[in-house]
């Protein structure tokens, strides 16, 4: 014990090596891909018969929302590149690779009853590719694109949205469950609906009050059960595949010691991490006691008549409950969280959590304004989720590191590396961890911030015609990481050159 607190405190404090002599392998089994999301390096927003997304809506119609302008019309043009973004693959040796089905290009106005053949053609062209060079296509069915003629009948505010969801899921599953055994639901349900409708952060934009924000969290968990049991009735036994949900669990350490910040990390883990782990993951499910109580003291203090935090019903619980085959985390950083002294006059989440969240100032920050390194961050969380829910199997759907552009990324590397060191710490104190991903296989379009924060293993030239693909620093890194299964703080590449590995794995949980 003393040995891993003296290496964890290394972590803190950025330190890249260990106190021990210890050669920490992952296991043979182990996993590793890297990953991309439609909106974000597809492009072709409108082609083929491409029906129109919230994302689309909510840049066209704001172009000043995005930093530097460039949004997702064109993006890394993987609809078109997708040859050579297996090659890249290929390169680097992954097992698998996580990407996301853009509903509206294949269901454009998000009914089955309108299949845009078209769309299909462009996934099936990509998953034999993957298939063909022994790589495992891992699908997430929702990454934040939703058809926007359903957000103009509410979206996942509206209760039949969990039953458009499972329809949408039945036809990819139809078409791809005999190819793809790796499966995820939903990306990250509190970007979806707290940034989403609870503000103005991400498509589609609403600011809301929080009750249509809480409306949507509901509405999402059970879209993702609904699908999970359409998997575990229909497709299961045939085809053998594993169906999990992605959720967003970073770290959440008090400010000090002081009982009123010990209160507010409180609120912060179950507002943050609970609402969502605890419906499915807990031996309970339902949502945490204290944001049921906590929400339900504000809405009778804000003048409502009722909880904005909707109620589920003793069916939605128990259909919620145990709805994953695995946990995908998406892990970046960490926060230190203390008592909000902020006056909010309307009702909000912000309001509901009643927390500010900052970072310690010795961590090292990245390109983007909220993200900063504390590789500890991902051990204790780890081990928080280990004690909480009962050893879950678990993936790292996203972990990533954002830089301006260039090819020597130094700093990914490094925080590749430190954050790999805390995993294999997790993993020997008890994780079941099976797999990481990194975020992002190629520079892609981040949302708002457009082209103005690189995630990339590989360098995007987004002025070229051909979107022209190199690989970074970080690619070789990995690379190295994948092959000798070690982290090694002292390996550097000769060159930037990248040749192609063979690679055929069995994706088993």
């Amino acid at each position: 014990m003393r040995v891993v607190l003296v290496c964890l405190l290394n972590l803190l404090i950025g330190s890249d090596g260990w106190t021990d002599t210890k050669i920490r392998k992952f296991p043979k089994q182990f996993m590793f891909g890297a990953a991309s999301a439609a909106y974000q390096v597809e492009g072709a927003w409108d082609a083929d018969g491409k029906g129109e997304s919230i994302w689309d809506r909510f840049v066209h119609d704001s172009p000043e929302i995005v930093v530097d302008g460039i949004n997702g019309d064109v993006a890394s043009d993987s609809y078109h590149l997708w040859r050579r973004d297996v090659e890249m693959l290929r390169e680097l040796g992954v097992d698998f690779y996580r990407f996301s089905i853009s509903w509206p290009r294949v269901l454009p106005n998000g009914y089955p009853t309108s299949i845009n053949e078209a769309g299909f053609a462009y996934y099936d062209s990509l998953i034999e590719e993957l298939i063909t060079h022994g790589i495992h296509p891992m699908v997430t069915l929702y990454h934040f694109d939703l058809p926007q003629y359903l957000q103009d009948l509410g979206g996942w505010t509206n209760p039949l949205s969990s039953q458009w969801f499972e329809d949408y899921a039945r036809v990819v599953f139809d078409r791809y469950a005999d190819k793809v055994k790796l499966w995820i639901t939903v990306n990250q349900p509190n970007t979806i609906c707290i940034d989403g409708y609870g503000s103005n952060a991400m498509a589609p934009g609403l600011n809301l009050k929080s009750k249509e924000a809480y409306e949507c969290v509901k509405n999402v968990l059970l879209g993702h059960a609904k699908a999970y049991r359409l998997y575990e009735k229909v497709y299961k036994k045939k085809h053998d595949g594993n169906v999990g949900i992605s959720l967003a669990l970073n770290w959440f350490d008090p400010f000090d010691n002081s009982t009123i910040n010990a209160e507010a990390v409180e609120r912060a883990r179950e507002f943050e991490i609970g609402m969502y782990m605890r419906p499915i993951f807990s031996k309970t499910g339902d949502f945490p006691t204290l944001v049921k109580t906590t929400v339900a003291k504000k809405s009778q203090e804000q003048g409502f008549t009722t909880s904005k935090l909707p109620t589920l019903t003793p069916e939605e619980i128990t259909l919620i409950k145990g709805s994953a085959d695995f946990l995908g985390m998406n892990h970046y950083t960490t926060f230190l969280v203390k008592a909000s002294n902020k006056q909010h006059m309307t009702p909000s989440y912000a309001a509901d959590l009643h927390a500010d969240y900052s970072q310690g100032a010795q961590w090292k920050p990245a390109k983007s304004p909220w993200l900063k390194s504390a590789p500890y961050g991902l051990y204790k969380v780890c081990i928080y989720l280990n004690k909480e829910y009962d050893y879950p199997t678990m993936i790292i759907t996203e972990h990533g590191w954002s830089t301006a552009a260039g090819l020597g990324d130094q700093s990914r590397a490094d925080n590749i590396r430190q954050y790999l060191s805390a995993l294999l710490l997790a993993m020997e104190d008890g994780t079941e961890m099976r797999g990481y991903t990194a975020w992002s296989l190629m520079d892609n379009i981040e949302w708002t911030a457009g082209t103005s924060e690189r995630f990339g293993l590989y360098q995007v030239d987004f002025d070229s015609p051909t979107k022209e693909r190199t690989a970074r620093l970080s690619a070789l890194v990995y690379k190295n990481i994948i092959e000798t299964r070690e982290v090694d703080p002292q390996w550097e590449p000769s060159s930037l050159n990248i040749k192609i590995t063979s690679k055929n794995v069995k994706a088993e949980l």
